[in-house]
């Protein structure tokens, strides 16, 4: 004991510096918290797919908005992509050489063929939408948004860039898994398994599945936070540029804006909004503001009234502007930040809503052998998340 005491005292001297009270934390403690940390972002990663309401709100979205973006050109179908465009054929094939991108639509001039590429880009979206197969019809979306976009690239506005691009994410993600046919599908095989006598399969075939399950979680959640940072980057970096430019810095970007004839497809509406400055200085000042402090208040409550501030920002450039499938394509992009909770609790909330305006709902149908939500653990068990 003596010399245990005399040992421990040089060592007590040689930190004449550290706070009383406060102890020095151990070495195997630090490395017990590292092996936590590493435990939970690897739960995070593999155990279970996060967003899963989110990323099928973004396939309905999507889908959704390019099927209505379809038929609504339908009747200048020939004049936008077809033989009639004033971007031909042999410009588009040009310009394909140059940046790599390629059409289906390109393959042959014949009228025929486009209306047949049509009628099968028309039936694509609507599957997608659907959710039926949900692993091919994904991928055939993807085709069909970046071959239309390749064949006329400048004759639509910007909000397609932003179509083309959840489009290709999207092929990474389960966004089939929720309000979909092949989630319906998939309740109906476990009710059916539930109700057959259980089979064993061979030890080397559940391993299979389970690195197969495992294989698809990463994706997916790696799919997910890909789109989160492309919307990060993208109001981020438009905020930053709009603090560069001087007509933002005085408030009267939006006063410019209201007067392009390119951008009034309400001229009465706009020439009245005009003749309120403060309004119009307030405005450009908020977005520049929400657009700027948006991938910063992602982890917070914050949040919720910064998507509300940029829905009711992108509905009014959907109506002051005419830019609606820009503004369709950022609204349904915002939705990747709602959580899970949040779009399971909108059937509730709809019936509710339908009992107090006396409309009455059939009850919602329980298939057999379907079990509720298992818990998810507690904050020990995952890192935070963005919902």
């Amino acid at each position: 004991m003596g010399n245990e005491q005399m040992r421990a005292a040089p060592a007590a001297a040689d930190t004449p510096d550290r706070p009383k009270g406060r102890p020095v934390p151990a070495e195997g403690a630090v490395r017990r918290r590292v092996r936590v940390r590493g435990r939970a972002l690897r739960a995070l990663v593999t155990d279970r797919p996060a967003a899963l309401y989110a990323t099928s709100v973004l396939r309905i979205g999507y889908g959704l908005l390019y099927l209505v973006f379809l038929l609504r050109e339908f009747p200048h179908r020939h004049q936008i992509w077809g033989p009639d465009s004033p971007w031909t054929p042999a410009l588009a094939a040009q310009l394909a050489e140059q940046t790599g991108w390629h059409s289906f639509l390109l393959v042959s001039d014949s009228r025929a063929y486009f209306e047949l590429c049509y009628v099968a880009a028309l039936v694509t979206s609507a599957l997608f939408v659907l959710g039926w197969r949900t692993r091919a019809t994904s991928l055939l979306f993807a085709v069909v948004v970046a071959s239309f976009h390749a064949r006329s690239i400048f004759m639509t506005d910007g909000g397609d860039n932003l179509v083309l691009l959840m489009s290709l994410y999207l092929v990474l993600t389960a966004c089939g898994r929720r309000w979909s046919l092949d989630a319906r599908r998939a309740r109906r095989k476990a009710a059916r398994a539930a109700r057959a006598p259980e089979r064993t399969g061979s030890p080397s075939a559940e391993r299979l599945r389970d690195a197969r399950t495992t294989l698809t979680t990463v994706v997916h959640n790696c799919g997910v936070f890909v789109i989160a940072a492309q919307v990060c980057f993208l109001y981020g970096t438009a905020g930053l540029y709009k603090v560069q430019g001087s007509h933002w810095a005085d408030g009267t970007a939006l006063h410019y804006v209201l007067h392009l004839q390119l951008f009034q497809p309400w001229p009465a509406l706009s020439h009245h909004l005009d003749q309120y400055p403060l309004v119009i200085a307030a405005i450009s000042y908020l977005t520049v503001l929400t657009q700027v402090a948006f991938p910063f208040v992602l982890f917070g409550r914050l949040k919720y009234p910064v998507l509300a501030l940029l829905l009711g920002m992108h509905l009014g450039i959907a109506v002051l502007l005419g830019l609606p499938v820009f503004s369709g394509a950022m609204i349904v992009a915002d939705a990747v930040f709602l959580p899970d909770r949040f779009y399971a609790s909108l059937p509730r909330l709809g019936r509710r809503t339908a009992r107090r305006f006396g409309v009455r709902l059939p009850a919602p149908r329980r298939e057999p052998g379907a079990g509720t939500v298992p818990a998810q653990g507690g904050p020990e068990a995952y890192a935070p998340r963005l919902g």
